[in-house]
């Protein structure tokens, strides 16, 4: 099946930001909308809200005044549901209750034709559920935006258990119509992106709660070395701590417990104080006026050493060897297993899901993982209670003579990016070999919905499946809960990799 034509008319009911976002987009790409609310005005109030908006766009140049007067002539409210009676495509953008959902969908197919495309833009409820007492279940889709659905390009196209692939088809063609970027999925806790994102909040509030870091430092490391757009403290006080804690409750309910969903304690006390981030005024950060953020982790200026020993190869941290070299540091090459030999005898390692502790009597100062070594401005070290004051002295110098801010953390096994990467890269591969979507989908709702520097799929390729699963293992190791444990998917690309070398060898 094709795209929508133009002139079907695209009902939208619920007039909140998101069905006034869904309406506009509908209404920019040429259909006429009409606007349905069940609190009688709501929908008349969202008309004249969604011509303010237009009018908005026209005064920045974003829309000629033709083109807005053709676009409000197509807008109308609906004060009866009966009036969506010769709608093509109705979206629903109300509360995440599935009784009022279901009751909604019920009494919309009393109204619309057989060929009407039903479509649901839920985020934390079954797609599947929803159309489970329609009489007609096959023309009922997910169409997921992403708030602000003007200005945000994924819409995740999910098919319930019962929906047709013509339908299906049908919606993501609109959705390409309309200029967003669809991306398919299975009915799943979660989708795509909610599903996969998870680890991301997780592992920070992890790190936070074992007291090996700070909100400030995680959210530098994940934004300053691992390339990350904002850091999950910050993000979680932007987004709603009620919001996000409420996702990760329900995804987590609905796998089951699954331990890799688990929710955090310290994210729940939060939410049960009021302090929700910037809608309270106050979440992991005050946003008080004049209130001063807190400031990450930064040690102080240390003396870089003349030299040192990298022993083997570095694997992802390769490309430190020639920025060493450039910053005036000799450095000498010896066989090995990898890690880096520091003028007085320590050690300095990538993280690779061990602590610092199990080394005595040797002494290791991990260093995390960077999706660009050469870009990343700052660098995060991680230590024990044992590490020598002379050799956490040496790596900070080190990292320093790249011209880069160092934090040094506690011993965290994994440190923050290693262990998050490592987390996405395994549910971003258990989702594709469920069939959930194609890891180039998953990959393109994590780029545009959430806005990560790559997709997890992508960075687990970069970084070799063997590298993912040795770290996930030595996790499971120190945290025998399942959490860490790989999926299956995770170590049968494992197991393909080492037949695939040893077949080359």
């Amino acid at each position: 099946m094709t795209a929508l034509a133009q002139d079907r008319t695209v009902a939208v009911v619920g007039t909140g930001t998101m069905g006034q976002g869904i309406a506009q987009v509908a209404l920019v790409a040429g259909h006429p909308v009409r606007l349905y609310d069940s609190a009688p005005g709501r929908a008349g109030e969202a008309v004249a809200g969604l011509t303010a908006r237009l009018d908005r766009l026209v005064e920045k140049g974003r829309m000629d005044a033709a083109a807005r007067e053709a676009a409000v002539g197509r807008l109308h409210a609906a004060e009866e549901l009966g009036e969506l009676a010769d709608a093509a495509l109705v979206v629903e953008a109300i509360v995440e209750h599935l009784p009022v959902k279901q009751q909604l969908f019920a009494d919309l197919e009393k109204v619309v034709g057989d060929d009407t495309v039903l479509a649901t833009n839920t985020s934390s409820l079954s797609v599947t559920a929803i159309a489970g007492g329609l009489r007609l279940p096959g023309r009922f889709v997910g169409l997921h935006f992403f708030n602000p659905a003007p200005l945000l390009p994924l819409v995740e196209v999910v098919s319930g258990f019962a929906t047709d692939a013509d339908v299906a088809t049908r919606a993501y063609e609109t959705m390409k119509g309309w200029g967003k970027t669809p991306v398919r999925c299975a009915d799943t806790p979660g989708f795509i992106v909610n599903r996969v994102a998870r680890p991301f909040y997780a592992e920070a509030l992890r790190v936070y709660e074992e007291g090996a870091a700070d909100p400030a430092t995680i959210d530098a490391a994940l934004r300053e070395c691992g390339g990350f757009r904002m850091g999950p403290f910050e993000l979680t006080d932007l987004i709603g701590q009620d919001v996000n804690e409420a996702v990760t409750r329900t995804v987590w309910e609905s796998f089951y417990q699954d331990p890799k969903f688990t929710p955090s304690l310290a994210q729940r006390r939060l939410v049960e104080s009021g302090r929700l981030g910037r809608k309270s005024g106050h979440g992991w950060f005050s946003y008080a006026e004049g209130a001063e953020r807190p400031e990450p982790h930064n040690a102080p200026p240390a003396e870089a050493p003349a030299k040192i020993v990298v022993h083997g190869d570095l694997g992802p941290a390769e490309p430190l060897v020639a920025l060493f070299e450039e910053a005036g540091i000799k450095v000498r090459r010896r066989k090995g297993d990898g890690h880096i030999m520091l003028p007085g005898g320590g050690r300095l390692g990538l993280a690779d899901g061990e602590s610092s502790f199990e080394y005595f009597p040797e002494e290791i100062v991990y260093f995390d993982l960077a999706l660009d070594y050469a870009r990343a401005s700052r660098m995060v070290l991680s230590t024990g209670r044992r590490t020598a004051p002379e050799t956490l002295t040496e790596a900070v110098g080190l990292f320093q003579a790249l011209g880069k801010q160092v934090s040094v953390i506690g011993d965290a096994p994994g440190m923050i990016v290693a262990r998050t990467v490592a987390m996405l890269a395994d549910l971003a591969a258990d989702a594709v070999d469920r069939g959930v979507a194609t890891a180039e989908d998953v990959d393109t709702a994590m780029r545009l919905g959430v806005n990560y520097p790559v997709g997890p799929s992508e960075w687990a390729e970069k970084l070799g499946p063997r590298r993912v699963c040795d770290l996930l293992r030595a996790m499971h190791e120190r945290y025998p809960t399942g959490r860490y444990g790989p999926s299956q998917a995770v170590a049968r690309r494992c197991a393909e990799a080492d037949e695939a070398e040893e077949e080359s060898s």
